[in-house]
């Protein structure tokens, strides 16, 4: 398990390589968020995204715990920038390893769904004249709530 907050470019090739080295891995399912070249149709020069140091990893390597509890997977790499990111690069790499494709692409799909939603970054959009912060977004909220576990009925 690894989980990073980086301030330079992250490498999605050579972060998926050393995973696909796990032994029994039988799936690699990777995810990289891209840094758009506009954001509600206007162009942008930059992302800014800040994040709340030590409680973010903390924050993300408990959810990876719960990732790991709920499917069997054998390896889990979180790559998050901070800083300035401009069009092009990567803010995010999301990748698991399983035995099977079924467990490997769910736990990336919870992992993002979680980071979309509820870690501790903060993201302002850099025009060539101002910035203004994102606010969350209910459709983000929509596809996270598909995680959380039901109580038992017999419970």
């Amino acid at each position: 398990m690894t989980v990073r907050i980086a301030t330079q470019p992250i490498d999605p090739a050579a972060e998926a390589a050393e995973l696909a080295r796990l032994q029994n891995a039988g799936a690699l399912v990777t995810f990289s968020g891209i840094c758009r070249g506009e954001e509600d149709g206007a162009p942008i020069a930059a992302l800014f995204l800040e994040h709340y140091p030590g409680m973010a990893e903390a924050e993300i390597e408990r959810h990876v715990t719960e990732a790991k509890s709920r499917w069997p997977i054998l390896g889990v790499r979180v790559v998050h920038r901070t800083g300035r990111i401009e069009p092009g690069e990567t803010i995010v790499f999301v990748a698991t390893v399983s035995a099977h494709r079924q467990a490997a692409f769910e736990a990336a799909e919870f992992l993002m769904d979680y980071l979309k939603t509820r870690a501790p970054f903060w993201k302002k959009v850099e025009s060539k004249s101002s910035g203004r912060w994102i606010e969350a977004q209910d459709k983000d909220d929509t596809a996270a709530a598909r995680w959380i576990k039901k109580p038992d009925a017999a419970e």
